[in-house]
């Protein structure tokens, strides 16, 4: 069956985001007197949306006033600085090109919130997407299939017409959860040992192979 409509995963699938939400996380860890992180650890806490990112990468035992207040510090900076070492992974830009020209929808899906999903979105790939759904009031995060039904409703394509596509275990519960085919893409932030561990069957190693995917 043909695919009409694509929906990307944002970190580590569409882009490569890993160094501005670590100078991000440690402008705030370093701000309120707190260890930093490495860019491995920042990479294994990236999934689960802006909270529970700050949540790994806090000490346990603090306040939940002061995390409120690390969270909202975290969230302007990266508000001013997401742009600065993000870039999208070699090929993704022909890929979305491609797919433009073949008329196939593209939707994003992302737990970052609602925002700085457009932001990013925007500024790397205008005119080349249809839809950006993130984090906000109105759309529970993955793996909750909200998102993904929200897309596919607002594009009027059913979900067996629908392929999604990212790099993590969250984004497999996603597409189980509602229904729709997910693929797990090699070039993100888990590799394939443990993907397949969490329920991913089928893999990509590359984003122009995508194309073939589609059909």
């Amino acid at each position: 069956m043909k695919r009409r409509l694509v929906i990307f995963d944002l970190d580590g699938t569409l882009l490569y985001t890993l160094e501005d939400l670590l100078n991000s996380v440690n402008f705030t860890l370093d701000l309120f007197d707190y260890e930093t992180c490495t860019l491995e650890e920042v990479s294994s806490y990236v999934g689960n949306g802006i909270e529970q990112l700050m949540r790994r990468a806090l000490p346990t035992n603090i306040s939940e006033k002061e995390f409120a207040l690390c969270l909202a510090c975290f969230k302007d900076h990266y508000s001013k600085h997401c742009c600065e070492k993000t870039r999208p992974y070699p090929g993704m830009m022909e890929l979305l090109q491609l797919l433009k020209s073949r008329d196939i929808k593209v939707g994003v899906l992302s737990n970052k919130y609602q925002e700085a999903a457009e932001e990013v979105c925007e500024h790397y790939f205008a005119g080349l997407y249809d839809i950006v759904v993130g984090e906000s009031e109105h759309c529970r995060k993955k793996p909750a299939p909200d998102g993904i039904n929200m897309i596919c409703e607002k594009l009027n394509i059913p979900k067996d017409e629908t392929l999604f596509f990212g790099d993590s275990e969250v984004d497999v519960k996603t597409g189980d959860n509602a229904g729709v085919y997910c693929v797990s893409v090699l070039w993100g932030y888990r590799d394939r040992e443990f993907l397949a561990n969490n329920g991913a069957h089928v893999f990509v190693k590359n984003p122009l192979d995508i194309a073939d995917i589609i059909g």
